[in-house]
């Protein structure tokens, strides 16, 4: 018998992103969760193609994913993980986007690319989580940052 235990990671296909986040369509930013590893670590996928919205004005002759757009990906693929992570005993509404540090922007997303989005726990103190992100093309570093976002009831939100 090993003494290395195999862990089991988990994964989230659109159903189950839609089920973990109150965002859709044209603002859900991540078609699937890979490497789920509780509220520790995930890879949060989206793949980027001409049709979406964003794309008519940014820019119509040479179209780039917005940085902004990059930095939301990854910041849902972190509430995510917080939001599954907590769904067997306190089930959050919400998840808010409070800041965004380090953030810096290394090469363009086009239609075409699949972005990976590795985000891994720095620290969790109650409901607010505290990640840093890295958004991968091709294996190459496109966008990082660090990210915190605070989980609230419905009913604490009003």
């Amino acid at each position: 018998m090993s003494d290395v235990e195999t862990k089991t990671l988990e994964a989230a296909d659109i159903m189950r992103v839609m089920e973990l986040l109150p965002h859709r369509y044209p603002f859900l930013m991540i078609d699937r969760i890979v490497d789920m590893d509780g509220d520790n670590s995930g890879v949060g996928i989206k793949n980027v193609t001409i049709n979406e919205p964003h794309f008519q004005g940014h820019f119509p002759s040479q179209p780039v994913m917005p940085g902004v757009l990059l930095i939301e990906a990854m910041a849902q693929t972190a509430g995510a993980l917080c939001v599954h992570a907590r769904e067997k005993t306190d089930v959050p509404s919400l998840v808010y986007f409070m800041t965004i540090d380090k953030c810096k922007f290394r090469k363009p997303v086009v239609p075409g690319d699949q972005v990976r989005f590795h985000v891994k726990k720095i620290r969790n103190r109650a409901t607010i989580w505290k990640f840093e992100g890295v958004a991968m093309v091709d294996g190459q570093k496109v966008a990082e940052a660090e990210i915190s976002a605070m989980l609230v009831d419905s009913d604490e939100a009003n």
